[in-house]
């Protein structure tokens, strides 16, 4: 009887030993993995034009200034109207009125700058459907009493179908580095694991940017040239290599 108590307890005693016992099993990825950032541009000729404009006026008070200044205001959206530019291509972007001073104290008086009286200003943004148009459309601006134009920035209407293009060419681009790099590595082929696409700062993908300023004696038709603009898309693309 004492046998089989002690060779119960020694069975007892060994049994949180095999309790704890744990099993542990990692599988490691075998595969190496390429990641590749592709960036592919498609150009195509512009189809919209965006120039800014607007007049600035100069009175002794303020609300003289606004006055003057919503008058030719007035005559310049008339004349962007009669060049066949619509109401909804023309926008509002900024008023501005403020006091101005000489700080030259041409005057010599010690007691500060010389006030010089308040000027307004108005700018709007021009959208024009047909780039054939741009140069006309700048002297039309200045002819009806423009002080500054600035611009014109090309886009496209509808970038949908460059950006696909763009698309298609940047991930073709990233199969034949993948391919390559497969090859060179003794691997038989690339397996796509994952794509990624990035657009900078949210900008319009297809930015032409241009500026000048025009005196009123601007000769006739202005010579622009709408040159090309391009698409752009970014990708991150990662493969694994396999055997």
């Amino acid at each position: 009887m004492k046998s089989a108590l002690a060779l119960m307890a020694l069975s007892a005693a060994a049994l949180p030993v095999a309790a704890v016992a744990q099993t542990s099993v990692t599988i490691a990825e075998t595969a190496p993995v390429v990641t590749l950032n592709v960036t592919e541009s498609v150009e195509a000729a512009p189809d919209v034009a965006t120039v800014g404009t607007g007049v600035q006026s100069r009175a002794p008070t303020a609300a003289q200034a606004m006055r003057d200044n919503a008058t030719k205001t007035e005559s310049l959206i008339a004349a962007l109207a009669k060049a066949g530019i619509a109401k909804k291509d023309i926008q509002t972007s900024g008023i501005n009125l403020g006091a101005q001073y000489d700080y030259n104290n041409r005057d010599g008086d010690a007691s500060g700058p010389r006030f010089l009286g308040y000027e307004a200003s108005n700018q709007l943004t021009v959208k024009l459907h047909d780039v054939r148009q741009v140069g006309k459309l700048l002297d039309a601006m200045v002819t009806a009493g423009a002080t500054n134009v600035n611009g014109p920035s090309f886009s496209i209407e509808n970038p949908a179908p460059l950006q696909a293009q763009a698309r298609a060419n940047a991930l073709k681009s990233a199969k034949a580095q993948a391919d390559f790099y497969a090859q060179a590595a003794g691997y038989r082929s690339a397996r796509l694991l994952s794509i990624s696409e990035s657009n900078s700062g949210g900008n319009p993908p297809m930015p032409m940017m241009a500026s000048a300023r025009f005196k009123a004696e601007a000769a006739a038709d202005t010579p622009v040239e709408p040159g090309q603009v391009s698409a752009s898309v970014s990708l991150t693309v990662q493969y694994a290599l396999e055997k």
